[in-house]
C-alpha cells in the first residue's frame, strides 16, 4: 500500500488483509513466535482442501507449535476482522488530532467498547521503546510543559508538608505534559505526576543530546538544567516576547507550542475526556503522528504500514491480571 485508498483490498478482503499483515511483520518470511526459529525448510503452511484449520496457519516443526501472523502480537487472540485492523489503524493514523472511538465504532461497524479497545491496541503499538535521544551538535531542541485534563490523584503541597492542596485550582488540578521537539525533527512527550525541576531535568537528560541548544521560555524550571548543555536560551513570554533574533540563531519555543496546540485540540475537541490513567496512551498517539508527518516525507500509507510495524512482541488485554479495572 503505496497511497492512502480505501478501495484498497486490505480494508475489504480477509485474505489481502492478512498477507498485507505477513509482508509487514515478516519481510525476510515467517519466523516461529514461540521458539524463534525462521528456517524456511522447518515451517509449514498447513493446507487442505477441508479448510478446517485457520487460514495462514503455520507449523514449526522444531518446537511442534503453531501460529499465525497474529501470534506474539498486540493482535493476538483478536475476534475482529484483520481488514477492520487495518482500517482502524489507517483511520488513526490518517486523522491529524485523531478519532474519537465512538466515531470509530459507528464507521467500523463494531461496538463502542470494541473500538475503544481497539484503539488503544494500536496506541501500543504506536509505542516506540528504541527510540534514542534527540538533538546533537548544532542542534536545536525546545522544551516546554503544559496542563490538561483533571488529576485523577491529588497533588501535594510542600508548603503544606506534603498534604494535598486544599483547593486545587490551575497547574495544581491538571495533569502536567512535558514536550521536547527537536526543530525540523522528531517530537517526545511525557506524563509526569508533577513538574519540579528534578523530573523535567530527568526527563532532559535521558532524551535529549548535551550538545544540543536548549530553547525554553523563562520557567525556572530549565535554568539549571540549560547549563548542561551546548547553550540555552530563552524568550520571555511575560513580557511579550516570542521570537527572537541573535545575529544567524532565532531564538523561539514555537514549535513546541505549535505541538501542544494539535494535542490540545485533538484531547479536547475529539476526545473530550481522558483519564489520568490512560494519558500516556494518547501522548504516544500524538507523538507518533508528529515524527511521521508530512513535512518529513510521510504519507497516510506509510503511517498506517508503520504502525502495523509495531505490533511485535506487545500484548494488551482488556482486563489485567489483579486489577479490578477496565485497562
Amino acid at each position: 500500500m503505496t497511497t492512502a485508498n480505501l478501495q484498497d483490498p486490505i480494508f475489504t478482503d480477509e485474505t489481502a488483509a492478512r498477507e498485507a499483515l505477513e509482508a509487514v511483520r515478516w519481510p525476510n518470511g515467517p519466523y516461529c513466535p514461540h521458539c524463534g526459529n525462521a528456517d524456511p525448510d522447518t515451517i509449514a503452511l498447513v493446507e487442505g482442501k477441508k479448510r478446517s484449520h485457520r487460514p495462514g496457519l503455520r507449523y514449526c516443526n522444531a518446537c511442534k507449535g503453531q501460529f499465525t501472523v497474529t501470534v506474539g502480537s498486540v493482535f493476538e487472540r483478536s475476534k475482529v476482522p484483520l481488514t477492520k485492523w487495518w482500517l482502524a489503524t489507517h483511520l488513526l493514523t490518517a486523522s491529524k488530532k485523531g478519532m474519537s472511538a465512538h466515531q470509530m465504532h459507528r464507521m467500523l461497524g463494531v461496538t463502542y467498547k470494541t473500538a475503544w479497545f481497539m484503539m488503544h491496541r494500536i496506541r501500543e503499538a504506536m509505542r516506540d521503546d528504541n527510540a534514542g535521544p534527540i538533538g546533537g551538535s548544532g542542534k536545536v531542541v525546545e522544551a516546554d510543559e503544559t496542563y490538561i485534563g483533571k488529576t485523577s490523584t491529588p497533588r501535594v503541597s510542600k508548603q503544606r508538608g506534603s498534604r494535598p492542596y486544599i483547593k486545587r485550582k490551575g497547574p495544581q488540578s491538571k495533569n502536567p505534559v512535558v514536550a521536547l521537539v527537536e526543530r525540523g525533527g522528531e517530537v517526545r512527550m511525557f506524563h509526569v505526576e508533577n513538574a519540579t525541576k528534578e523530573n523535567v531535568r530527568d526527563i532532559l537528560v535521558r532524551n535529549v543530546r548535551r550538545d544540543s541548544e536548549l530553547h525554553t521560555d523563562e520557567s525556572r524550571l530549565y535554568t539549571e538544567t540549560g547549563k548542561e548543555y551546548a547553550g540555552h536560551h530563552t524568550v520571555k513570554h511575560s513580557g511579550g516576547e516570542y521570537v527572537r533574533y541573535e545575529r544567524e540563531r532565532i531564538v523561539h519555543s514555537n514549535t513546541v507550542e505549535n505541538v501542544f496546540s494539535v494535542f490540545k485540540r485533538g484531547m479536547v475537541g475529539v476526545y473530550q475526556h481522558c483519564s489520568e490513567a490512560h494519558l500516556h496512551r494518547y501522548l504516544v498517539e500524538f507523538e507518533f503522528r508528529s515524527n511521521r508527518r508530512t513535512a518529513l516525507g510521510w504519507n497516510d500509507a506509510d503511517r498506517a504500514t508503520d504502525a502495523m510495524r509495531g505490533i511485535e512482541g506487545k500484548r494488551l488485554t482488556y482486563r489485567r491480571i489483579g486489577e479490578a479495572t477496565n485497562a
